[in-house]
C-alpha cells in the first residue's frame, strides 16, 4: 500500500516522509517485529528510493547487536535512505516511559542532521518533540538547521500538545517544521487523528490534515527562513548550553 501511494506521487519530490514505526504501528513487542539492517524493510526503502529517485524516511523497529550498549539491542530507528542506497540513521533519544518504551528499546545519543541541496534537516521521532533542548539551534556555530522533521504515533487525545509543541519548535528555532503522524486505531484501541502538519518559521500553519490518510506535496522556500532570521534575530540572544551523552 505504501509503495502504491509513493508511486502515485506526480509532483517533483525530494523527500518522502513516513510515520514512526510505519511497518508495525507503535509496538512494545520488538522481539516479534524487529528487523535487522539488512532486512526486508530497509531493502524495500533502498529499492523505492532508487526507483523513485527520492529520499525516503520513517522509523522502523530494528535489532542491532553491533551497537555498543549495555541495554537491549532494539531501537526505534529512523532511516534516512538516499537514492544511491546510502543511508543515515537516528535512534530515538527520548523513549516514552509512560508506555514502557524505555524497557524494550535502547535510547540513541546522537543527532542526525541531514543535508539536501543546501538545506539542513534535523530528524526526530515523536516523544522527542516534548524536549526543546534536544531540538534547540546551536547559535554558537553556523550549523543551524532549516527544517525539523518529526515522525510520530501521537494519539488524538493528546493532539493539543502535538500541535502546540510543533509550533513552539518552529518559533523558537526559526525553522520550518514538518510533523508526520499516523491515522486510525491501533491494536490497543488507541486512536490517532493524524494532524500531520507543516509550519513556517513564524509558527504559521501551512498545511494540516486531520482524521484521514493523505499524500501531500509542498515546496518549502529557503527565503522565508532568511527573511525571518534577519528581521527577528532572536537566536543570537539564546542561552548557551551543552548536551551530555547518555
Amino acid at each position: 500500500m505504501l509503495q502504491q501511494k509513493i508511486e502515485g506521487i506526480k509532483e517533483k519530490t525530494e523527500v518522502v516522509i513516513l510515520p514512526e514505526m510505519f511497518t508495525t504501528g507503535f509496538s512494545m513487542r520488538p522481539e516479534l517485529f524487529a528487523e535487522k539492517m539488512d532486512g526486508e524493510t530497509v531493502q524495500w526503502m533502498k529499492r523505492v528510493a532508487a526507483e523513485k529517485k527520492i529520499i525516503l524516511t520513517g522509523s522502523v523497529i530494528i535489532e542491532d547487536p553491533s551497537v555498543n550498549t549495555q541495554d537491549v539491542k532494539f531501537f526505534n530507528r529512523l532511516i534516512w535512505m538516499l537514492p544511491n542506497g546510502e543511508y543515515g540513521v537516528y535512534d530515538k533519544r527520548h523513549l516514552f516511559a509512560f508506555a514502557d518504551e524505555h524497557t524494550h528499546y535502547s535510547s540513541g545519543n546522537k543527532k542526525l542532521i541531514a543535508s539536501v541541496k543546501g538545506w539542513k534537516i534535523n530528524l526526530q521521532i515523536c516523544y522527542d518533540l516534548r524536549f526543546p533542548v534536544w531540538a534547540r539551534q546551536d547559535f554558537q556555530t553556523e550549523n543551524k538547521y532549516d527544517l525539523l522533521i518529526n515522525v510520530a504515533n501521537w494519539p488524538e487525545k493528546r493532539s493539543v500538545a502535538w500541535q502546540t509543541l510543533l509550533r513552539a519548535r518552529a518559533i523558537e528555532n526559526q525553522c520550518f517544521v514538518a510533523g508526520v503522524n499516523r491515522t486510525g486505531e491501533d491494536g490497543n484501541k488507541i486512536y490517532y487523528g493524524g494532524e500531520s502538519t507543516i509550519i513556517d518559521p513564524l509558527g504559521e500553519i501551512i498545511y494540516e490534515k486531520n482524521k484521514e490518510e493523505n499524500v501531500f506535496t509542498y515546496t518549502l522556500q529557503k527565503e522565508k527562513i532568511t527573511e525571518t532570521r534577519n528581521q527577528f534575530p532572536f537566536l543570537r540572544d539564546a542561552d548557551s548550553f551543552i548536551i551530555k551523552d547518555l
